[in-house]
This record gives C-alpha cells, structure tokens and sequence, in this order.
C-alpha cells in the first residue's frame, strides 16, 4: 500500500510505500483484548492498611462474674474500649467493630488483589498491527468520529517534527487538513443518569495521534493541543491506537517513523 508525502505546505513530495505491519487484518476483537490488558497491567494497586481499625485493645467479656464483662449491664455485646474505671465500674466506648467511631472497615479493597492480565507477546504486537491498518482505512477512521483531511491517508516530511511552536503547529496541521480545535475539552451537561460520570464535569475528545521517529521539538509544542498525542514509534501500543478499544484512530505518520517501522521491524 502506498501513500503520498506531504511537506508543511501540503506540496507533494511523492509516495511512500506502508510496511507490512500495516497490511494486517483488522480484528476488533483481539485489539479490545490488548487494550483490556494494557489498562489492567498499569492499574496501580490501592488497599487499606490491614491493621486499619484494629490496633485497640476491644475485648469484652460475656461471661457471667468474670472482670470486665459486660454481662447483666443492658448493653449489647458490641466490643469495647477501656477509657477509664472505678473498680469493676468501667467506662468504655466501642471500638473495633465496623460500626463503631474509628472501627475498622467491613470489606475494605485489599492491596493484594491482583489486576494483572496476561496477553502473549505475539497477541499484542498482532493486536498493534492491527490496530495501525485501522488507522489507515478511513471508513473506520470515520466510525471513531474523526472529521479527515480530504487525502487521508497520508504521511509528513521530517521537517514537521522540528516545528518548536504550538502555533506553527496549529498552523501546520490545518493546511495538512486537519482541524485540531475540535478536540477540546468540553463541559458536560448536567443529567440524571450520568452514571459512573458523576463527578467528572469536564470531558476531552481524543484527537490527532502523531508518531516521530526520535524525540524531537514537537513532542513538547504538540502536547498543547487538546486531545493531541505525540508518540515514538518503538512506544505505539494498542490503547493509542485504539482509545476505548475502538480502532481506527485518527494518526499522522512522518517519513522517518515509517521507515524505522519498516527497518526496525517493529511489532513483528
């Protein structure tokens, strides 16, 4: 598959020939797995401390005529802290169990819980390779809701990867055709059934998705633009290349990042 090379200006500089990492069949499928598994895999663990809530001494007897019972006083059986005592008088307060003022939590979310998901390495880099093909179909390009350039799609010289300004690359990108303000942040509409939104007022679309060959001025300009994503191309994975699972995202390749795909033989 070829496309054609862009300078800045939008001026033909020929074709280029895709890798054959980008030849790949598309599997919606096997990219959701790869997403899941990246999500899962960078989850950071949490938990309360174990001996949350339990560091007090709560123990209240229930026999009859033992010290420091509470049997015949009309109290429940809750468990109780000592504050103070006047001979087998005792004044206390419960404690330890989950009900009680600074008691421990019922079920709280252990550390320990393993959110580790196993893909093979050969799934994913397939899953990549999938996802990269998507990227250049502009049917599922369109699906995701990405408003294309007219010739998508197609690549950039080097020359964009120098720009050190986020307005030459605002510029850039909409004589290339691409229209980056959409990619805001929008406010959210206050509803009813906002479900696990509640809390979250503002809301970013994913944009435009560029890939270099090595760190460059524009990795640091781009990143001002809403939605924008700057990426090496040894660093693409599946939940760039398909946010939410949903392949087809919209992505500018330059000339160098193809070809270290190609040399390189990434994701193969």
């Amino acid at each position: 598959m070829k496309i054609e090379l862009f300078n800045l200006e939008k001026g033909s500089e020929g074709k280029v020939d895709l890798p054959v990492q980008f030849n790949e069949l598309i599997s919606p499928s096997l990219i959701r797995r790869a997403v899941v598994a990246f999500q899962l895999n960078k989850r950071q663990h949490y938990g309360a401390n174990p001996e949350a809530g339990t560091r007090v001494s709560a123990k209240v007897s229930r026999r009859r005529r033992n010290y420091r019972g509470s049997y015949g006083k009309g109290i429940s059986r809750v468990p109780r802290k000592v504050l103070s005592r006047r001979g087998s008088q005792f004044f206390w307060q419960g404690a330890l169990a989950p009900g009680t003022v600074k008691g421990r939590r019922a079920h709280p979310p252990k550390a320990y819980q393993t959110w580790f998901k196993k893909i093979n390495k050969k799934e994913n880099s397939k899953a990549i390779r999938s996802s990269l093909a998507a990227s250049m179909e502009a049917g599922f390009v369109k699906g995701r809701g990405h408003n294309l350039p007219e010739d998508y799609p197609f690549a950039v010289n080097d020359s964009f990867a120098s720009l050190d300004k986020t307005k030459l690359v605002k510029q850039t990108l909409e004589k290339l055709g691409f229209k980056p303000e959409l990619s805001r942040t929008t406010k959210k509409t206050l509803r009813a059934g906002r479900g696990k939104a509640r809390g979250r007022k503002y809301s970013r679309k994913t944009g435009l998705l560029i890939v270099v060959s090595d760190k460059c001025p524009l990795q640091k300009s781009a990143a001002n633009i809403p939605g924008t994503d700057v990426v090496l191309a040894e660093q693409l994975n599946a939940e760039l290349l398909a946010p939410g699972a949903v392949p087809g995202r919209l992505a500018l390749f330059t000339a160098s990042a193809i070809n270290k795909i190609k040399s390189d033989k990434l994701f193969m």
